[in-house]
């Protein structure tokens, strides 16, 4: 419905921000990660990314300072029993590079840190993730799985999982990858390398 709403921030709460645009007053439920990123400055211009909640009980407009978030919040509740609360609860304790890194890791001690979110959600999220991810590979067809085995960690792997889960394409991952040498260096620089790359 909206892809993202642009306009002058009229006051923040711990887990919410108002946006004015165009004299309409928008309430939009946050992570405190996008809330550290927009500041709590009134009077400032802030776009926020959004997505739309619809329950029997009510609707609710979720805002986030960048696609990446975003991405990961959309990945975050199509696990069962992650509902929009559980999302935000997961990305307010750490940002999409470090949960995408947590998934692809399997690092379900990292995820179970969040509020609200026990080992056995944490350890479904890494599982169904996972999954997700490995589909979405196979179905892009042919040497999809060809990720340079001669790194005995698998660390392409790895990071290309990881940058699926933050949105980018196959190809754009790829490319990027491929530039980098990532037998030289640890899981974590190789990201933040592409990201680098991505101008992010």
């Amino acid at each position: 419905m909206f892809y993202y709403i642009e306009g002058t921030l009229v006051l923040t709460e711990p887990s919410a921000a108002i946006l004015d645009n165009s004299g309409i007053a928008y309430r939009l439920a946050i992570s405190a990660n996008t809330l550290a990123g927009i500041g709590s400055k009134n009077g400032t211009k802030v776009r926020l990314y959004t997505y739309l909640v619809v329950k029997e009980d009510a609707i609710e407009l979720i805002g986030f300072k960048d696609t990446e978030e975003l991405a990961a919040f959309k990945m975050l509740i199509t696990v069962s029993g992650i509902g929009a609360k559980s999302a935000l609860s997961v990305l307010s304790f750490m940002s999409p590079e470090k949960f995408a890194l947590a998934v692809t890791t399997a690092d379900t001690k990292a995820i179970s840190k969040a509020q609200g979110i026990g080992a056995k959600t944490a350890a479904r999220v890494v599982l169904e993730l996972k999954d997700k991810i490995s589909k979405e590979i196979s179905a892009d067809g042919g040497n999809v799985l060809d990720f340079g085995t001669d790194s005995p960690n698998n660390k392409f792997s790895d990071a290309q999982n990881t940058l699926l889960v933050l949105g980018y394409s196959r190809s754009e991952v790829l490319t990027v990858l491929r530039g980098i040498d990532t037998t030289a260096m640890e899981l974590e620089d190789i990201i933040k390398a592409a990201l680098k790359k991505f101008g992010g």
